[in-house]
């Protein structure tokens, strides 16, 4: 899934998508004189994260190489045990003797029957984890921009109950684009 970061200026949002498109948006409105406090949030995790917006646009862009909150393209992995062109890395795994029994006795051998144990767990997990992930990054973005607006208390207290209905409309007050956004990072957790 591609990284993605939403700005605001004061409950307004600015900008939403991948980093550099945001970021040309986010400085267009800053050098048109945006006075209201201006945040960025990245959505996976819905923690604040910082910019250096000083300069012209294209300098701005630069900075982004290197950037700490960005996600980095993996690094091939060093050669050695394994078959690295497919990303097989060997590695040492400490079990009890009757967990060598069992492996040994499965077909495809004991690497084959733990690739398909670890894949059918995190088949069975993906779902739950995904939604912890949604739900946490809602209340990170929640204690930032809604942190005093009114009903905060009782929202934060429905998001973690998984009460999603009666979080919609507590929060019906709220100022749209922070409603919306809260809305948006939930979704994520349900796809």
């Amino acid at each position: 899934m591609t990284q993605t970061f939403t700005a605001f200026a004061g409950t307004q949002r600015i900008a939403s998508g991948p980093v550099e498109s945001m970021i040309r948006r986010t400085k267009a409105v800053l050098d048109r004189g945006e006075s209201r406090t201006l945040l960025i949030f990245d959505d996976r995790t819905g923690r604040e994260i910082d910019f250096d917006l000083s300069g012209t646009e294209e300098e701005v862009v630069a900075k982004l190489d290197g950037h700490p909150g960005l996600d980095r393209p993996e690094t091939p992995p060093k050669r050695g045990p394994g078959r690295p062109k497919l990303g097989v890395v060997s590695r040492e795994v400490s079990l009890l003797p009757r967990h060598w029994d069992w492996l040994s006795n499965q077909p495809g051998g004991m690497s084959g029957a733990l690739r398909r144990l670890v894949d059918e767990a995190r088949k069975k997990d993906a779902a739950p984890e995904r939604q912890r992930k949604a739900r946490d990054a809602a209340s990170r973005f929640m204690w930032t921009m809604a942190g005093n607006l009114e009903n905060f208390e009782e929202a934060s207290r429905l998001l973690y109950r998984d009460d999603l209905e009666g979080l919609r409309a507590l929060i019906a007050g709220w100022p749209e684009d922070i409603r919306a956004h809260v809305e948006a990072l939930i979704t994520r957790g349900e796809a």
